[in-house]
């Protein structure tokens, strides 16, 4: 899955009170509480972005209205590359959908790029320039 649309169905997930108020109350407030923090993470990544911020605000109401200006707005803030933003979408829809994430449905594949963790606990040294000869 890729990362905007993992954020965007966790969003849409964390939207649904019926998918959070059917949980037992300790799922329930561990759902709640994830969703809060999704949703700040989201916040904070369109921040000074006016049809991000409407979109993200306006989305909770009216997923399907919304939901293609905040696929545009994460994508153009780089939400993709947050890996806190992915990892909160990804705890999420752990606690929403258990039998998904064992599956590996929400799994995020990244191909053809360049200094991507993915991951915890990760150390990191970027060196870029060409790339290496396939000679």
């Amino acid at each position: 899955m890729d990362p905007i649309a993992l954020i965007m169905a966790a969003l849409a997930a964390g939207a649904c009170a019926g998918a959070i108020d059917s949980l037992k109350d300790n799922a329930e407030d561990a759902a709640k509480a994830a969703y809060r923090k999704l949703r700040g993470l989201a916040r904070k990544r369109v921040a000074g972005r006016p049809d991000g911020e409407l979109a993200l605000d306006r989305y909770e109401a009216a997923p399907q209205k919304w939901e293609a200006v905040l696929a545009d707005e994460l994508t153009e803030s780089d939400a993709g590359s947050d890996q806190e933003l992915i990892r909160a979408a990804q705890q999420l829809m752990a606690l929403l959908d258990t039998a998904g994430s064992r599956t590996g449905k929400y799994v995020v594949s990244i191909s053809g790029s360049r200094g991507v963790q993915v991951g915890d606990h990760n150390l990191q040294t970027n060196t870029f320039g060409p790339p290496p000869s396939s000679h």
